[in-house]
């Protein structure tokens, strides 16, 4: 039997109790209302029990107030070995509040920058034993925690004879000390030392401490001062990667497009040029059609399955290996080109992912290793492998059209499979690609963490109309819209993705499993993740279903006006001038010019004096795009884009959920329905239009994001950023700074309305930095593309005078990759593309060809791939050093 004696020092009011739980019976084995309520003397908590187990003990505070649990410790618990032979432990901790550098806590520092190998909990003690617990994340893989004070014991202040400490987990350093051999008190520091070289990096910050080790001079006492910070004022990481898209990466082994087997090289070069983080584009399986629209990896068909077309099949060779050289032959072929052949790819991928399943199959479906990775996926991965039969026996992926399988049952697939056995055999090869790819990803995972690199994933905002999560929950999607984004740079006709938006009413119900299961599923591969469009989890763009530009969208959820609002406002409102198209007269000239009077002849029926509106077959941009599906030439695309403009000529858009109420049109101003009002009806609707973009949604969208991004974060370890583009409301950087997520900063994009270019001085600490995004043009591109920009950025950001070069040469490029490196973002992560510009030997010849995505584009075909492979990157020793020498200033 062993008494535990603890103190914990803790400002409480009026009512609150401090109460302690534990693994321990007597701490009530994580039963939170069996847990032991501490005495108070002051603001010192007290507690004292007799244990009889001799075990490990972990255990933890928490705050009640009223029978309610108001607050509890951040973090891990804390561990102790309770022994038989101590009779007494005398236990200081220190409440752990959510520290500023929380971040630390990451799996990115945690499983791989700052990995360490985890000690056990000390097991053995001295007769007098004082134990010193402090957490201390800042010392990476190649540090170490020491212990050094004004005693011969802990080395008279000399670093070199400091004590090491063990690392515990997460940032815990635990040592276990002698009390015989240290003074009563005595005055100590922890340092942070270098593993190899013993050189010291820091000296703890403030002053000494005190320890009074006389309080384990009594037999069989062990005094633990628990939870000690390390103090490290200062502290601020600064971390460089590379994003590339998996499916652009090339290597000598690659099958025609990039593979989770290339991450290897891919992991080799970001290491030995001194970077920490590989950031990609996401991989989930987007095969609807099985042509090169798959290739746009924003639309997915589930949130968990791997894409097939990614498996590394050189690591998989046929044991026939006649037939494996033809497969190898042909993409060497497709390895060659400049440019990804997507469905030439797919096709080659499929053939030879079916050959690897009549040799493996078997034998892969009865190992240990997959009935593991099946028990813990088949919730998703059952469902998945029947989609995939179902389209491809289809030939189509709208579930709509499978007939007695358009909704989900799972008893019926399950009889499917049973009495089918080509169905059964197919369900079964998705199985054993999906675990294929799992083993291949995971294994470079475990890679790259070994290499101190850490993988950053992309969580789209959007789900696929036609994905498996669609079929299988259509309750939580709203799937009558389509979500996009309002015009930005990217867009001045907004953008229409197509997907359906969230039924957020109905995923909360159930604490948001969906989120937090897809959140998990992600955590299997990477240490951090960029929410795409994080503006969503705000408020989505909705665009009803008949639109196909997102210019007729609105903000859901928002707050829209009645219609007595809108006429207190001073807008006198009528429905049918300002809601449905406003149609003139006078300015279609101005839009279809010569093609004027056919258009009013066929599309168009008078309504009024100098009025019109668009005929029943073409009264929706849905309609119109139908109408004009194929385009002979350039009169058919004049008309049709004039028509589609009509469609946008409103100033309030009816709200979806209450037809009562209005939201005014995004860019309204910019109408001719605008212009034609009367000038003081101008200055009323732009005084509702600020209000209500600009002011109405503050507080009520800071809401919206706050009632789902804390669970979903606190669900994994993952280091979460944000891409917080766009048309930003001003709630949105105070909701990232206190969850402490990361946002995403480019210099030729401010978020300062008033600024050309940001300041990468004045960046906030808490973000990522790059010089691009795949939305975007890589450098070299972009300096071509506007001159006057470009004579700007030349003069004023890089401070060079005279004329700009028409080209931005490899000394210009490196200054601006350094000005970059140098900013105060916590994170300077630069396209691969951006990194190759700072050597013209390793030029892509065509930068025009660099550019991954153009938004402005639904047809755009997703088909970058470096220009060199990473093997013949890996030798260009002069340039990696290059590199390396740039990410250590």
């Amino acid at each position: 039997m062993a008494l535990l004696s603890f103190q914990i020092n803790y400002y409480t009011t009026r009512g609150q109790q401090v109460c302690l739980c534990g693994s321990l019976p007597e701490l009530g084995q994580f039963d939170e209302s069996k847990a032991i309520v501490l005495s108070s003397a002051g603001d010192d908590w007290f507690a004292e029990l007799n244990v009889t187990d001799t075990k490990d003990l972990f255990y933890y505070y928490f705050i009640r107030e009223g029978g309610t649990i108001i607050r509890r410790e951040w973090g891990t618990k804390r561990k102790l070995h309770i022994t038989k032979d101590k009779k007494k432990f005398f236990i200081w901790d220190l409440w752990k509040s959510k520290p500023w550098h929380s971040y630390l806590y990451s799996s990115v520092f945690i499983n791989s920058i700052s990995y360490h190998t985890k000690g056990s909990i000390t097991e053995k003690y001295y007769a007098h034993s004082v134990i010193l617990n402090v957490i201390c994340p800042y010392a990476d893989r190649e540090k170490l925690v020491c212990v050094t004070g004004n005693c011969v014991s802990l080395g008279n202040w000399n670093p070199r004879t400091a004590l090491s400490l063990s690392y515990v987990d997460e940032g815990e350093w635990q040592i276990v000390l002698d009390a015989k051999q240290i003074p009563p008190s005595c005055e100590y520091k922890f340092i942070i030392r270098g593993k190899a070289s013993g050189e010291i990096i820091h000296w703890e910050d403030g002053g000494n401490r005190i320890l009074y080790a006389e309080k384990a001079y009594e037999n069989n006492v062990v005094f633990v001062e628990m939870g000690l910070q390390y103090h490290y004022h200062n502290f601020n990481f600064k971390g460089t990667g590379t994003s590339i898209p998996v499916f652009s990466l090339k290597t000598n082994q690659s099958f025609g497009i990039g593979e989770f087997t290339d991450l290897y090289k891919m992991i080799d070069w970001v290491s030995i040029t001194g970077q920490q983080l590989i950031q990609l584009l996401p991989v989930n399986d987007t095969t609807t059609t099985g042509t090169w629209r798959d290739s746009y990896p924003y639309s997915a068909i589930s949130i968990y399955a791997l894409h097939p077309i990614y498996l590394g099949c050189n690591a998989l060779p046929l044991t026939d290996k006649k037939k494996f050289q033809l497969y190898a032959a042909e993409a060497s072929r497709l390895n060659s080109l400049p440019e990804i052949n997507y469905e030439q790819v797919l096709q080659l991928k499929a053939s030879y992912s079916r050959e690897l399943f009549l040799e493996l199959g078997e034998q892969v479906l009865s190992s240990d290793g997959y009935l593991t990775f099946y028990e813990m996926n088949s919730h998703w991965l059952f469902p998945y492998a029947c989609y995939c039969y179902l389209r491809d026996r289809n030939k189509s992926a709208d579930f709509l059209e499978w007939g007695e399988f358009r909704n989900f049952r799972e008893q019926l697939l399950l009889h499917l499979m049973e009495n089918n056995q080509d169905a059964k055999t197919e369900i079964h090869y998705w199985y054993f690609i999906q675990y294929l790819l799992h083993e291949q990803f995971s294994g470079v995972k475990e890679y790259a963490r070994e290499r101190g690199v850490a993988l950053k994933g992309d969580i789209p905002i959007g789900i696929s109309r036609n994905s498996i999560d669609a079929w299988t929950a259509p309750g939580l999607f709203n799937m009558d819209t389509q979500s996009g984004a309002p015009p930005d740079d990217f867009s001045c006709l907004g953008q229409n993705w197509g997907f359906p938006t969230y039924n957020w009413q109905a995923m909360a119900q159930d604490g948001y499993s969906w989120w937090i299961s897809r959140f998990r599923k992600m955590s299997d591969y990477f240490d951090a993740y960029r929410i795409d469009h994080i503006l969503g989890f705000f408020r989505i763009w909705e665009i009803p279903l008949h639109a196909v530009q997102g210019l007729i969208g609105y903000f859901s959820p928002a707050l829209p006006y009645w219609v007595e609002e809108i006429n207190r406002a001073g807008i006198p409102f009528d429905e049918e001038r300002m809601v449905e198209p406003f149609i003139h007269e006078h300015y279609l000239p101005e839009i279809f010019g010569k093609y004027t009077d056919e258009v009013k002849d066929s599309y168009l029926d008078i309504s009024g004096w100098q009025r019109f509106r668009l005929k029943s077959f073409c009264d929706t941009q849905q309609k119109i795009e139908r109408l004009f599906t194929d385009l002979p030439d350039e009169k058919s695309v004049h008309i049709r884009d004039g028509l589609l403009s009509l469609c946008t000529e409103v100033l309030f858009i009816r709200d979806r959920h209450d037809q009562h109420r209005f939201h005014p049109r995004i860019t309204a101003q910019h109408t001719f329905s605008y212009q034609y009002l009367d000038d003081h009806v101008k200055h009323a609707f732009n005084r509702l239009y600020n209000d209500f973009y600009y002011h109405k949604h503050n507080y009520f969208w800071r809401e919206q994001a706050m009632q789902k991004l804390p669970v979903l974060l606190s669900s994994t370890s993952m280091l979460a950023c944000g891409e917080d583009l766009g048309m930003v409301p001003d709630c949105v950087p105070s909701v990232m700074d206190e969850l402490q997520m990361l946002s995403l900063e480019i210099q030729r994009m401010p978020k300062d309305s008033g600024t050309t270019f940001s300041d990468l001085g004045s960046l906030p600490y808490l973000s990522v930095c790059t010089t691009s995004t795949h939305d975007m043009s890589p450098l070299r591109a972009w300096w071509t593309e506007n001159r006057t920009l470009t004579q700007r950025y030349y003069n004023e950001i890089l401070q060079h005078e005279g004329t700009a070069p028409e080209e931005c040469n490899e000394t210009i490029c490196r200054e601006i990759l350094v000005k970059h490196l140098q900013s105060t973002a916590m994170w300077v992560i630069l396209p691969w593309q951006d990194w190759m510009s700072a050597d013209e030997k390793l030029w892509n010849p065509n930068p025009a060809i660099e550019r991954i995505n153009i938004p402005a584009n639904p047809a755009h075909r997703w088909q970058y791939r470096m220009h060199l492979s990473l093997d013949d990157l890996l030798k260009e020793a002069d340039f990696n050093q290059m590199i390396s020498k740039m990410n250590r200033r």
